[in-house]
């Protein structure tokens, strides 16, 4: 049989498949453009790199990066965050989820910050401050410094600085605020204890160095002795008073000296004076109580809860001192971390008496991870224990003898604490 195709009938024939054709392309790319409209909210985000890392499978991350869009596509301002500021403040935010004041991201500026203040000079007013209740707090003014000539106290909270509510801010804007160019004025509004108001102090920046050692003789009846060149080593009842004001990287060094002044001496008595000292690294910490200590003997133990072994670190063993040293550890609210550390081993292991009021409680080990080439995260990672296995963190440390500081005590230049520990030593 043979079939005819007419024009017509052929026709017609082309225009259904060119119908099919296009009712199918459009179906295709109606299905694209659908697609496209509904990709995952990070597809849509062009101007960013590296941002599919991996994360773990349980996160849904779609709505960070929706409110990434609707930022960039909503939000009105003549001067917003770049990509990368935003970047800095989204990663700041995570890190503030873990409700720890002492964790922070460092952006390039505050991770400069940080950098010049660990190279032991600085502009500002001179004092270091932990987080209380929420509120920065001085854990102590350091010596000769603006802050400590301008009556600043340990245990100061600091509610406002200049116009800014403090109250709820982290710890590195609030100490970004105090700090400034040498010449310039903070006005600080602080919460003091026993006052009824709050008090504002204008303190006037000036260039920190921070001190580290400085050392007395004290008489039995607690006035400062006086050593002539006939009879330099003085009397052997006398007390020798060395005060530390931080544990620095070369403060190991000038407490050897101290205590090699201290030997040659003749004199059996110590004051070691840790008031307002807010630490520093825990290798010093660690040497200076080796002094005291046979070797072997805790000095302080390191507490990474299920994330590693216990770390414990243990006297070096130079104990060059006899059961004839007789010593008072002097300490306070300004004293902390590496302070705390000391005053806790030579306390718990019967080496001294410690006197004054209980410590300020920094008990958490921070480590500065770099992230970028000019970033930096300081994240908490292990809790300082004492050689009894004692949370510093949660109560400080309480001294044998406690004895407190009035403010009639400070008018009249008094010192109770300082008193109380030569009248225990003269016994």
């Amino acid at each position: 049989m043979v079939h005819y195709f007419t024009m017509s009938s052929l026709y017609k024939k082309i225009i259904v498949v060119v119908l099919l054709i296009v009712t199918l392309s459009g179906s295709f790319l109606f299905g694209v453009f659908m697609g496209y409209e509904r990709r995952p909210e990070v597809a849509k985000v062009t101007s960013l790199f590296d941002k599919e890392s991996a994360t773990a499978p349980a996160v849904d991350f779609g709505p960070f990066w929706k409110v990434w869009n609707l930022i960039n596509e909503k939000y009105v301002s003549s001067d917003g965050p770049t990509d990368q500021e935003k970047v800095w403040g989204a990663i700041s935010g995570l890190v503030g989820s873990l409700d720890d004041p002492y964790s922070v991201f460092l952006p390039p500026e505050e991770a400069a910050i940080f950098q010049s203040d660990i190279s032991g000079e600085f502009q500002g007013v001179g004092m270091e401050i932990g987080v209380r209740d929420n509120i920065p707090t001085v854990i102590a003014p350091l010596k000769n410094t603006p802050a400590e000539r301008a009556g600043i106290l340990p245990g100061d909270k600091i509610i406002k600085i200049d116009d800014t509510v403090s109250v709820d801010l982290g710890i590195d804007e609030a100490v970004r605020l105090i700090r400034g160019t040498k010449g310039t004025t903070v006005i600080l509004t602080i919460l003091r204890e026993g006052e009824g108001e709050p008090l504002e102090i204008k303190i006037v920046r000036d260039i920190i160095e921070i001190p580290t050692i400085d050392t007395e003789t004290r008489t039995p009846a607690g006035g400062v002795a006086k050593e002539d060149a006939a009879n330099e080593n003085g009397n052997p009842e006398d007390i020798y008073v060395l005060r530390l004001y931080n544990f620095s990287a070369n403060s190991p060094f000038l407490f050897r000296e101290s205590l090699r002044q201290f030997a040659v001496s003749g004199k059996h008595k110590l004051i070691l004076d840790l008031r307002g000292n807010p630490g520093g690294y825990l290798e010093a910490a660690v040497d200076m109580a080796s002094w005291f200590l046979p070797v072997g003997k805790v000095i302080v133990r390191e507490d990474f809860g299920e994330a590693a072994e216990e770390r414990v670190y243990r006297s070096k063993g130079y104990d060059i001192f006899g059961p004839d040293l007789k010593m008072v550890v002097l300490v306070n609210g300004g004293s902390a971390s590496a302070s705390e550390i000391l005053a806790g081993a030579l306390s718990e292991h019967g080496v001294a008496t410690l006197v004054g009021t209980k410590t300020f409680g920094k008990g958490s080990v921070q480590e500065l991870i770099g992230v970028t080439d000019d970033t930096a995260l300081k994240v908490t990672v292990a809790r300082w224990l004492t050689p009894e296995g004692i949370s510093i963190s949660e109560k400080g440390i309480i001294p044998d003898v406690e004895v407190e500081i009035t403010k009639e005590d400070i008018v009249a230049e008094k010192d109770p604490q300082m008193q109380k520990a030569i009248e225990i030593l003269a016994r």
